[in-house]
């Protein structure tokens, strides 16, 4: 899926590094492919590696040095200023990216839900970062921090995304772990983050669900996202190809728990699961772009067989 090369930004979407003064203490919502909060974490700690529970932490961070880690400025991404430039650099394609996620849920939240949409914060780092749900390093991977209502992404996973957990790579499959996140900010919007138990695991628990709603709510945006425009009236992306659609639900396969559980502990135990099989996200992510809409992507109303 590739932008018009005429369409125009005039920058500062996007920002790099730091973080949000907003309060600390919230817990991140797992990300796009299915490889933060819980789920890497367990893995991390089954590899060898750091990690823990709920908030966010870099060891040996402290409350009171977090905040003179923190950057709220930050630096907007430089030489971002066409459609051309978002298909040479992954930066400026996250920038592009939000520009299309903004103008969709600007148009489709009211239509659909009554309310206005509110534009999140989006931040890229590299490394580590601070955030209103804590400290994060590059190995939590994507989220969304719902206190200060910003994605946080290191843009080095999309490498990861190929390299190590084998999906086929293109751009669609880069935007959809962008459009992921903001539907969990949807989701923020929409209060459903504030009435179901995230603690819960399992195949049909609140948080597979929570995370296959986002899913189905980034395939509504694909359906969507060639029709969105610039303020000069320009479409932001070219159509889908077919194969785009398969890079999507590669990404989507390959970073499904059972996956995951299966390449790095040998073993597939659905009782751990906080964000749904293979099949389930790559299944809910086609109801989304297949249906487009909101009321289609509500997993929390679907029996547990039909999940």
């Amino acid at each position: 899926m590739t932008f018009n090369p005429n369409a125009s930004s005039s920058g500062g979407r996007v920002r790099r590094g730091g973080g949000s003064r907003a309060r600390t203490g919230g817990v991140a919502v797992g990300g796009g492919l299915g490889v933060v909060g819980i789920i890497v974490l367990i893995l991390m700690n089954v590899l060898g590696g750091g990690g823990g529970g709920g908030t966010l932490d870099i060891p040996g961070l402290t409350s009171q040095n977090q905040a003179e880690y923190e950057n709220p400025e930050g630096e907007s991404i430089a030489d971002c200023t066409t459609g051309a430039d978002a298909n040479e650099d992954v930066s400026c394609r996250m920038e592009f990216t939000a520009l299309s996620l903004d103008d969709y849920w600007g148009a489709t939240l009211p239509q659909q839900a009554g309310i206005e949409y509110e534009l999140p914060d989006f931040v890229l780092f590299t490394g580590q970062t601070s955030t209103g749900c804590g400290a994060a390093t590059s190995a939590v991977g994507p989220f969304y921090c719902p206190p200060d209502r910003t994605v946080y992404i290191d843009t080095t996973f999309f490498e990861e995304l190929q390299s190590r957990y084998g999906a086929s790579g293109g751009p669609l499959a880069e935007l959809y772990v962008v459009a992921h996140e903001f539907g969990h900010h949807i989701q923020n919007q929409l209060g459903t983050m504030s009435t179901i138990d995230q603690s819960a695991t399992g195949p049909t628990s609140d948080s597979v669900r929570l995370e296959l709603q986002a899913d189905c709510y980034a395939g509504m945006w694909v359906r969507g996202a060639s029709q969105t425009k610039d303020e000069n009236g320009v479409t932001y992306l070219e159509p889908p190809t077919r194969q785009d659609i398969e890079d999507a639900l590669s990404a989507a396969a390959a970073v499904g728990d059972d996956h995951i559980q299966e390449t790095f502990q040998g073993q597939v135990t659905p009782h751990t699961w906080t964000h749904g099989s293979s099949e389930q996200r790559q299944r809910w992510f086609l109801v989304g772009h297949d249906q487009g809409s909101l009321a289609a992507c509500d997993t929390f109303a679907v029996s547990d067989g039909e999940l």
